[in-house]
């Protein structure tokens, strides 16, 4: 038997090893990242992500300022703290892009996404549709005999309530646009 013995519920920490503990739990983040709207750079942003085997849960872009050619790309990523942090510098490195922010931590955010959903059915699912479309502020945008599209907006996880519902329902096609985000206040 070995003269060392650790007891139970003993600090499992050793002096030897100093390094910060980090967390290897996954967490959320979107970042928006302003760039010039030129071409290739989606392409370099991509790229950083794929060459590391990073995954993207969204992403969003369009030009933001005519006049100075910039673009803002939201992307929603899924990773641990070091590897949010380690995205961050990696954009922030990239030649053609002038800020990275990431609002999950910066303060509170507005999170919109668009939807379009295609509904097939009949009898009580359409009219079941129908009235679950009209809880979440849903518009039909086609109708037909057999099918209903409707349009929604709003936050991903609401966005995600709906598809659930549909689904028995005869939900048939999901087209979702990405999250488009920015901070709140005068951030």
């Amino acid at each position: 038997m070995s003269a060392l013995k650790i007891k139970k519920g003993a600090n499992k920490h050793s002096a030897y090893n100093l390094r910060p503990t980090f967390s290897d739990q996954q967490e959320t983040h979107t970042l928006a990242v302003l760039v010039d709207n030129e071409a290739g750079v989606l392409a370099r942003v991509i790229g950083l992500f794929a060459g590391r085997g990073y995954n993207i849960d969204s992403l969003t872009v369009a030009e933001v300022d005519h006049e100075g050619k910039l673009s803002r790309i939201t992307i929603v990523t899924t990773g641990t703290p070091q590897i949010i942090e380690q995205i961050k510098a990696q954009l922030g490195r990239i030649v053609p892009v002038h800020e990275v922010h990431d609002l999950t931590v910066e303060g509170p955010a507005v999170e919109r996404e668009l939807a379009l959903f295609k509904v097939e059915g009949s009898g009580e699912k359409r009219v079941e549709a129908m009235r679950l479309a009209d809880i979440f502020r849903a518009n039909v945008v086609d109708s037909t005999l057999s099918s209903f599209v409707f349009e929604i907006t709003g936050a991903p996880e609401k966005i995600d309530a709906f598809a659930e519902l549909m689904r028995p329902l005869g939900l048939n096609e999901v087209a979702r646009t990405g999250v488009a985000a920015l901070s709140r206040g005068n951030a």
